[in-house]
């Protein structure tokens, strides 16, 4: 769910604004992702994916066909062949499956061993009533999937700039000394500092707005020089997404980052 939208007109009435100096302050007014109608709606597009009357879902809209993440995949190939046997992943902030259908048929049980979704309470109870299989599981926490699995690699793709305190997060995400850390489709600015905007999704999607950061590059690479290689970094793979406008200016970026532990792969 959590994903980016670009605006292809002089004056959008959606995309991102501002430069907002406090999430909390910004979210007073705003739904953001508890709005019960998106996840209805996620859920409706992608029970048809899995009942196999539709495709392709990205967001909550239904596509009669896939686009491939191709870079998204090549790690996972790679993350597999380093371990040689089956990866357990950990989709944080992964909806109810959206990537999960996208890759399975390129990326079956011999690359992904088990995908387990960590997303917010409402997500889990209707992924666990509604998808969850022997393959597929739903979990609130990181740590909660912890007490289950053992992952070996975590896919974070378009989610960790609609957290309130990202940066703790990735701290943290840094200190489990996870094997692969794969993010993609996050969203980056040609400023010195982060930069916390407002989003307001296009009406064709849902209705729905909530605070959205754009992240300082080095900044963010900063939490993993200790522990992980940058083994490469790639574009988004959603038209559109290359370069985002704030406030009618293209300086944001969308684009991704695979990482691999020194100490487990040198």
């Amino acid at each position: 769910m959590f994903k980016l939208f670009s605006s292809k007109f002089k004056k959008p009435s959606y995309g991102w604004s501002g430069n907002y100096s406090n999430w909390n302050d910004l979210t007073d007014s705003i739904g953001g992702y508890s709005e019960v109608s998106i996840l209805d709606k996620t859920r409706d597009a992608l029970l048809q994916v899995k009942n196999g009357t539709a495709i392709y879902e990205r967001d909550s809209v239904l596509f009669d066909k896939i686009e491939h993440p191709f870079p998204l995949l090549t790690c996972l190939f790679k993350s597999a062949a380093l371990l040689q046997r089956p990866l357990h992943i950990i989709d944080f902030g992964g909806s109810l499956g959206s990537t999960y259908f996208q890759t399975k048929r390129m990326a079956g049980p011999a690359i992904c061993a088990s995908w387990n979704i960590v997303e917010q309470e409402h997500y889990v109870t209707a992924g666990k009533e509604h998808f969850e299989d022997d393959h597929l599981k739903f979990y609130s926490s990181i740590e909660a999937c912890m007490q289950v699995q053992k992952p070996d690699l975590v896919l974070l793709s378009g989610s960790v700039q609609y957290l309130p305190e990202p940066h703790l997060f990735l701290k943290k995400l840094a200190a489990y000394n996870f094997d692969f850390l794969i993010f993609d489709r996050t969203a980056f600015h040609q400023g010195k500092q982060d930069r916390l905007t407002l989003q307001i999704v296009p009406p064709e999607i849902y209705k729905a707005a909530y605070p959205s950061w754009f992240f300082q590059e080095d900044n963010f690479l900063n939490h993993f020089t200790d522990n992980y290689n940058k083994i490469c970094e790639f574009p988004s793979y959603v038209e559109g997404e290359a370069v985002l406008s704030i406030d009618q200016q293209p300086t944001g970026y969308n684009k991704g980052f695979y990482f691999v532990n020194k100490s487990k792969h040198a």
